[in-house]
C-alpha cells in the first residue's frame, strides 16, 4: 500500500493529541495506582515480523501479535514473593472488527497460583520455606518451586460477558519471575527457560494455530520518565539537539529500562481476527476485579487465603493507544476512563477537541501557557482522526468514532532492521534514509521499537508545521477537513522555531534491546547477578 503524503499528514496529526506519548501508562489514574496487578502499563499490536523478508513475506508475516503488558515498574529485586499475576482477576484483549465500537473477540487470560508449602526438616518438626523457589529452578513445573503459577485462556465470540465462549486453554504454565542468576541463571539459560513456555493452541473457529506467551519482560518503553513528569526538567539545548537523541540514556538515566513488567502476548494469524473483507482491526485491553471483596482478619494458612472475592467483574484498567489516559484525560475523569467502553466515547470528546497539554508543554518550553496552545477551536479534524482511524492508513471501512489501536493487517511487516522507530512519521520526517519507508509502526498499530514518544513531542510543538513549510512539504494544507495552514505554518510562526522539530525525550527507543521473535520483549531484568 503505497502511502500519500496527505496520509502521513493525518497520521502525524494524530500523534498531536492521541500519541500525546510523555509516558506509558504506568500509575496513570488514581485508583489504579493501588491495584498495580491489574494496572495495564502498553498495548502492543502489529503484524509479524519474525522471520520475514526486505518484501514483508516469509516467516510469521501472515501473523499478528499482540502484547498487554501489567504491573509496572516491577524492581526486580523485589522479592520475595515478586509479581505473580492476581487470581482473583480477569485479564482481556478486546478486537473490534466492523468499525462499530464493540467487541467482537475477546481473549480472556485467568490466573491460579498454587502453593507447594515447601518446607524443611528443622529438629524435629518439618517446616514451610519462607521463599517461592527451595533451589535453582530450570524446567516447566521445577520441583524446586514453592509457587506455581498457570493460566487459562478463553475466546468470546461477541459481547465480552454475554457472547459465546469456547476454551483455548485450561492450565498453561506462566515462567517464574528473574528472580536471579544463582537461581535461574544468566540470560541466555533464562530465555531459554522462558522460552519452553511459549505454547502452540488452537483458537476455536481459526484454521491456524496461534502461540501464547504469558512472563515477565524487560520493560520496552523508553521515556526519560522522571524529567517528562518534572514539568519536562531538562535544558532546552539538550532536548533540541539531534545528537543527544539518547544523551540521559547513554548516561544510564534510563530508569524505566532498569524495570520489568509482565506480558501476556498472543500471536494470531490474521485472517481469524478480520471479517468482511476489511482489513482492519481495533484492539485495547482491559483487567477487571469482582465488584467486592471481603477481607479476612484471621486467615487460615494457605496462599491468596487473605480476601474473598465475589459480584461482577468490573472494569478498572483500559488501555489502546498509549498514554491517552495518562496525558489526555483531566484528572478527574482518569478512573472514569479506565471503567469505561469505547463505545462511550463521546463523553471525552473535549479533552481531544481542546486539548490542554499543548499549552502545558508551550508554559514549561517556552514560559507562556498560550505559546503552543492549540487554535481553530474546537479541533474536530484531530477529533475525526483520533476516533475513527486515518484514512488511507488505519481507518476501517465502516467506523464508530472511538477511541483504540487500529491497524491495518493488509499493510506487510518490516523486517526490524529496516524498521523506522518514527513508524509512519518517520517517512516525512526523513530521519534516516537508509530505512525504506515504513507503514506498518505507530499510528499503523504500535510495535516495541516505535517511539511514540519523540513524534508527539515533535508534533505538539509545532516541528510538523515547521517541516511542511510553505512549500507544503507534507501536505498539510490540502488534507481534506484539516484547516488551511499555510503562513502559520512557518518556522517564524513556531515558538521554537525550525529547532522544534529536533525536539526528543533524551532516550531513544531504537536503542531499546528486543527480540526479533515472539514473544518480541526481552528477557527481563534479573534481581541478582552472579559476582
Amino acid at each position: 500500500m503505497k502511502m500519500k503524503p496527505a496520509s502521513i499528514a493525518r497520521g502525524c496529526l494524530l500523534m498531536a493529541v492521541a500519541g500525546a506519548a510523555l509516558a506509558s501508562s504506568h500509575r496513570e489514574a488514581p485508583f489504579i495506582a493501588t491495584v498495580p496487578k491489574v494496572d495495564g502499563t502498553d498495548f502492543y499490536m502489529f503484524r509479524s515480523y519474525e522471520g520475514v523478508n526486505a518484501a514483508g513475506t516469509g516467516g510469521r508475516s501472515e501473523y499478528v501479535t499482540m502484547i498487554a503488558n501489567y504491573q509496572p515498574l516491577q524492581g526486580p529485586y523485589g522479592g520475595p514473593n515478586y509479581f505473580s499475576m492476581d487470581p482473583n482477576a480477569l485479564y482481556e484483549i478486546h478486537i473490534d472488527n466492523n468499525g462499530d465500537a464493540r467487541e467482537d473477540i475477546t481473549f480472556q487470560f485467568r490466573f491460579n497460583n498454587r502453593l507447594n508449602s515447601a518446607a524443611l526438616p528443622i529438629g524435629t518438626q518439618n517446616v514451610q520455606i519462607p521463599l517461592i523457589q527451595a533451589g535453582p529452578v530450570s524446567a516447566i513445573n521445577d520441583p524446586n518451586l514453592n509457587l506455581n503459577e498457570t493460566y487459562s485462556l478463553t475466546v468470546v465470540r461477541g459481547d465480552r460477558r454475554r457472547g459465546v465462549a469456547q476454551t483455548v486453554a485450561t492450565s498453561l504454565p506462566k515462567p517464574v519471575d528473574y528472580i536471579g542468576q544463582k537461581t535461574l541463571g544468566d540470560a541466555a539459560a533464562y530465555k531459554a527457560y522462558a522460552d519452553r513456555h511459549i505454547n502452540t493452541v488452537n483458537i476455536p473457529g481459526c484454521a491456524m494455530p496461534a502461540k501464547v506467551f504469558v512472563g515477565q519482560r524487560q520493560e520496552g518503553f523508553a521515556v526519560n520518565l522522571g524529567r517528562i513528569f518534572d514539568l519536562v526538567n531538562a535544558p532546552a539545548a539538550l532536548l533540541l539537539n539531534p545528537a543527544a537523541i539518547d544523551a540521559e540514556g547513554a548516561n544510564g538515566n534510563h530508569y524505566i529500562q532498569r524495570q520489568n513488567v509482565t506480558s501476556l502476548a498472543l500471536e494470531v494469524h490474521r485472517s481469524c481476527l478480520t471479517t468482511g473483507g476489511d482489513p482492519v482491526i481495533g484492539g485495547w485491553t482491559t483487567a477487571s476485579l469482582r465488584q467486592a471483596r471481603l477481607l479476612n482478619g484471621a486467615p487460615p494458612s494457605g496462599h491468596q487465603a487473605s480476601e474473598r472475592a465475589g459480584g461482577a467483574w468490573t472494569q478498572v484498567s483500559r488501555l489502546g493507544n498509549p498514554l491517552v489516559n495518562e496525558v489526555v484525560i483531566g484528572l478527574g475523569d482518569k478512573d472514569k476512563f479506565n471503567a469505561s467502553a469505547p463505545r462511550d466515547d463521546g463523553q471525552f470528546l473535549s479533552y481531544v477537541t481542546n486539548p490542554t497539554l499543548p499549552a502545558l508543554l508551550g508554559l514549561v518550553l517556552a514560559g507562556n501557557a498560550t505559546a503552543l496552545a492549540p487554535t481553530n477551536l474546537p479541533r474536530t479534524d484531530l477529533a475525526t482522526t483520533f476516533l475513527t482511524g486515518i484514512t488511507g492508513v488505519n481507518k476501517p471501512v465502516n467506523t464508530t468514532p472511538s477511541e483504540m489501536l487500529r491497524l491495518n493487517t493488509a499493510v506487510p511487516p518490516v523486517p526490524f532492521a529496516n524498521q523506522n522507530r518514527l513508524g509512519v512519521a518517520g517517512n516525512a520526517l526523513n530521519t534516516d534514509p537508509n530505512k525504506v519507508n515504513d507503514n506498518a509502526g505507530f499510528p499503523n498499530g504500535r510495535r516495541p521499537k516505535d517511539d511514540v514518544v519523540d513524534i508527539a513531542l515533535v508534533a505538539m510543538v509545532g516541528g510538523l508545521c515547521v517541516i511542511n513549510g510553505d512549500n507544503n512539504a507534507l501536505g498539510l494544507n490540502s488534507v481534506p477537513g484539516v484547516p488551511s495552514l499555510n503562513s502559520a505554518c512557518r518556522a517564524s510562526s513556531v515558538p521554537l522555531g525550525a529547532t522544534s522539530a529536533n525536539i526528543h525525550d533524551a532516550v531513544d527507543q531504537a536503542v531499546v534491546p528486543f527480540q526479533d521473535a515472539f514473544p518480541y520483549l526481552n528477557t527481563p531484568n534479573p534481581g541478582a547477578s552472579n559476582l
